[in-house]
């Protein structure tokens, strides 16, 4: 009998990290008995499901391991990104993980084969090489974003030039992994962020990914052509492109759930446009009620997920409005009744798979654009923070996959910036075209999504050879 292996996972902080991780490491261990897989995870200081998630994961060679939070996660600087305090928090924890991952090799009954770490968890990579593990970094962004991280290095290293150089400028740069262009305008934020150090860290995490022995990256190479040529030259670790990675398990069936698809099953096919802006998004009241005239006036079915903001200086998840009448125009609801919905919490993937929805208006996370794909559904770009900006940039101008509201559009400066109802209702009404070319591009690229995974596809062979990289049977 072969010698099992296991693999320590870390992912990164937030649900949408952890379940693409946990879908991840199902396709390692269904497509190689010999593999189990140990997840490390530092547990965020509020709710946000985590553990109610993984104790619903029921795979005998998958576990979890919860790592306690800092005492404390603040954000005392308002000009200080959340993704950067969360990376702070990540790599502050490298004692304790150094001390779980020595527990693990002494007592695990399989080999541990190699680390696996999280975009954000890179810093991590330190403590594979003191234990003498290997280290893959999974990367949950778009291969064309990868390229223009090792961008920012080549920049550093070889121009002396600090990318933050082009915040707030109207410069367009050269990225290996895109055809176009790239408006500086569409850089992360802590990309550009000099003054509370975000730059250096996202250099100095870049450098860390080139240290990986490979890098397994959510997208698939019918996606992404372009990139995946560009990142196979030989200058960086071996790329391998395993997506699309997304989580179709049934969603919790309460009476929100059934009051959701009760209102869709009463839709046309196609007619309703989902908004839905991720785990961390939100509006400020003006802007919601310009989200709120733009619907009315378009005359289109909708199903709006509305969140509350968090308090200022919070790194809490928005909530839900108990009364979404305080921040909505008088009248709203009941003149858009039986044509509209407003809901908290989505059952993204639920939603998304409905017959009626018609077109998707996203902040743009990686795993939302690859949902929408899964199911068909076109996108109408809003993002917010994080890389979301790039993705959209990609998906509207780099691959044709959907159309603009505010491709700039920054929450830091949300109450500076509000996005007018004719620019949200003129993008809805293309969005929803029944012929455009958008979606007619959208629709073939879905049956490309799922072909990539089955035996033979493009996704499927190269999760082998990872595996067989991993395993040492051979170097890729």
């Amino acid at each position: 009998m072969e010698e099992a292996r296991e693999l320590v996972f870390m992912p990164g902080p937030g649900m949408g990290h952890l379940v693409a991780a946990v879908e991840m490491g199902k396709l390692l261990i269904n497509r190689d008995q010999r593999l189990s897989i140990t997840y490390l995870i530092i547990d965020l200081p509020y709710d946000i499901g985590i553990n109610a998630y993984t104790h619903s994961i029921s795979a005998s060679n998958l576990r979890f391991i919860h790592l306690p939070p800092p005492p404390k996660l603040t954000n005392p600087d308002q000009n200080r990104p959340p993704s950067l305090v969360y990376f702070d928090m990540m790599c502050s924890q490298q004692p304790k993980v150094r001390d779980t991952m020595q527990e693990i090799m002494k007592t695990s009954v399989s080999k541990v084969a190699c680390v696996i770490l999280d975009m954000f968890c890179v810093g991590m990579i330190d403590v594979g090489h003191e234990l003498g593990l290997p280290s893959y970094v999974f990367f949950t962004s778009s291969a064309a974003f990868l390229g223009l991280q090792f961008h920012s290095v080549r920049l550093s290293d070889e121009d002396n030039i600090d990318i933050a150089e082009y915040k707030d400028s109207d410069a367009e740069l050269s990225v290996e992994t895109f055809t176009n262009p790239v408006p500086a305008k569409v850089l992360p934020t802590p990309m550009v962020d000099r003054l509370t150090g975000g730059s250096k860290l996202v250099v100095d995490s870049v450098r860390k990914i080139l240290q990986a022995k490979g890098i397994m990256v959510n997208t698939f190479l019918e996606l992404e052509p372009f990139s995946m040529k560009s990142l196979s030259t030989g200058k960086n670790p071996p790329v391998y492109p395993i997506g699309p990675v997304v989580n179709l398990a049934n969603q919790k069936k309460d009476s929100t759930y059934h009051d959701i698809m009760n209102f869709l099953d009463n839709q046309p096919p196609s007619s309703v446009v989902f908004l839905c802006f991720g785990s961390q998004g939100w509006f400020p009241e003006d802007q919601v009620k310009e989200i709120a005239y733009a619907l009315e006036r378009s005359g289109c079915r909708f199903l709006w997920s509305l969140k509350r903001p968090p308090a200022d200086g919070s790194l809490d998840a928005p909530g839900e409005y108990g009364s979404p009448e305080e921040v909505l125009p008088g009248g709203f609801l009941e003149r858009t009744l039986g044509i509209g919905k407003i809901i908290g919490n989505a059952p993204q993937v639920a939603i998304l798979s409905h017959p009626a929805i018609g077109g998707f208006v996203s902040h743009c996370g990686w795993n939302s654009i690859l949902e929408s794909f899964w199911f068909g559904v076109p996108i109408a770009a809003w993002p917010s923070y994080a890389e979301q900006q790039v993705n959209a940039f990609e998906i509207v101008v780099e691959l044709g996959l959907g159309v603009d509201i505010r491709m700039d559009y920054r929450i830091e400066n949300c109450k500076n910036v509000i996005v007018g109802a004719d620019e949200i209702e003129s993008a809805i009404s293309r969005l929803m075209m029944i012929d455009s070319e958008e979606r007619k591009k959208v629709k073939e690229l879905q049956n490309q999504s799922k072909k990539s995974l089955i035996n033979g596809g493009s996704s499927y062979n190269n999760l082998g050879n990872l595996i067989k990289n991993i395993l040492g049977e051979y170097d890729v």
